[in-house]
């Protein structure tokens, strides 16, 4: 028997303010294009059991732009698979914060799915010899024992969750779960397969235990995605795809229906603010394929205030207009303790002493900053050099 199992859809995810010809949010059409993708994918696999593993929406009160779409799709899915096994738990996004507020997932138990989105339930199919124990992401939930089905030859156990431990803190901190388990009431050794949601890249817990993260990038913090996808040697987002009669695994990646780009950092350190045009300037201009309709980060250190106040800001809105969205990250220099109180830090060196008061001293326009700090240092090396001791003073 073989399995697909993926999570974290957040359909109606939006973000920026691009919108598409059509007046939806540009980034909620990316995410809708990648489901639609992402079911082509399954269906051209056809497996017996499919498992989607929470946060079908991205909020509680989805658009109906939203709802419509996951309806064609999942009507999609199980009208060309009608014997494939449709199993849809709901996650921390699809719960509302009351108990007595209905959701929509119910609506998709209409087109065939097995939708447990209000208490876990044991969804049992003797024919197949399956059985799978679903455990939603809901507050206050009483959760049920997590031990397999003796009858059954195989089990399944899905959940939207965090396992104590095995997150990034950034990761947990910016989406918290109501559901967090242990890894021993987890007891992955026990099942055939634990498909996991929550977390929004594939990641191990067990040889048999997977997160299979998002299927687009709709987290609070995609460029730390990024930056673990790229740790991971993995090649994005996609899906898993298990045989339980084997154990043989495969992740399908996804093609990204918006390329993110992190470019090169930049250190703004000694530059002067023509300098760091220019580098900006090369540095967006090697991007591969151009930035022109992406998402683009550039991360520029140790950037004094003064020289960001005096960048072409003109070439900056351009860059910003070609791409989705065009973001620069400001890092401000390591900050120098240059008094003997105050917290702890790096003694700074004399030329760094000299170096920050003339960076912010008042100076006659006709001046060029620059070539004063230059000029002033150069002075305080050669000050330096001949108040050296001689090595013969340094011996006695």
């Amino acid at each position: 028997m073989r399995l697909v199992h993926l999570s974290d859809l957040h359909l109606g995810y939006r973000q920026y303010q691009r919108l598409t010809p059509g007046g939806v949010n540009q980034r909620e059409a990316d995410v809708a294009a990648t489901f639609r993708a992402t079911i082509d994918c399954v269906i051209a696999l056809a497996p017996e059991l499919i498992v989607i593993a929470g946060d079908v929406f991205h909020t509680v009160r989805p658009t109906n732009q939203a709802i419509l779409h996951a309806f064609i799709q999942f009507g999609r899915l199980v009208q060309t698979l009608p014997d494939s096994i449709v199993v849809l738990v709901a996650g921390n996004h699809d719960t509302p914060r009351s108990a007595e507020t209905g959701g929509i997932l119910q609506l998709f138990a209409q087109l065939g799915l097995h939708v447990v989105d209000r208490e876990a339930r044991r969804l049992v199919f003797p024919e197949r010899g399956l059985s799978v124990l679903a455990v939603p992401d809901v507050p206050g939930l009483v959760r049920p024992a997590l031990v397999p089905d003796r009858d059954a030859r195989r089990n399944v156990l899905v959940l939207h969750g965090e396992v104590q431990g095995m997150l990034p803190a950034s990761a947990a901190a910016a989406d918290r779960a109501a559901l967090e388990i242990s890894h021993e009431e987890l007891g992955a050794a026990r099942w055939d397969y634990v498909a996991l949601g929550h977390y929004h890249v594939y990641r191990e817990i067990a040889p048999n235990a997977f997160y299979s993260g998002s299927i687009d990038y709709t987290s609070a913090n995609p460029w730390g995605e990024l930056y673990e996808e790229r740790i991971a040697g993995l090649p994005g987002k996609g899906f898993v795809e298990r045989d339980l009669e084997t154990g043989r695994q495969t992740f399908h990646p996804l093609p990204p229906s918006r390329p993110l780009i992190d470019l090169p950092p930049i250190s703004a350190r000694g530059l002067t603010a023509p300098d760091l045009d220019e580098r900006i300037r090369t540095t967006v201009e090697a991007c591969d394929g151009g930035i022109d309709d992406k998402i683009v980060r550039l991360t520029i250190r140790d950037l004094p205030r003064h020289v960001a106040r005096e960048l072409d800001h003109k070439a900056i809105r351009e860059m910003k207009r070609r791409a989705l969205n065009f973001q620069i990250t400001e890092r401000r220099p390591e900050p120098l303790r240059l008094h003997g109180t105050g917290a702890p830090g790096r003694r700074p060196s004399l030329n760094e002493i000299v170096r920050e008061k003339l960076l912010v001293r008042p100076i006659d326009a006709g001046i060029d900053r620059e070539t004063l700090v230059q000029r002033a240092l150069a002075y305080l090396d050669e000050a330096q050099l001949v108040a050296a001791p001689t090595p013969a003073l340094v011996e006695s």
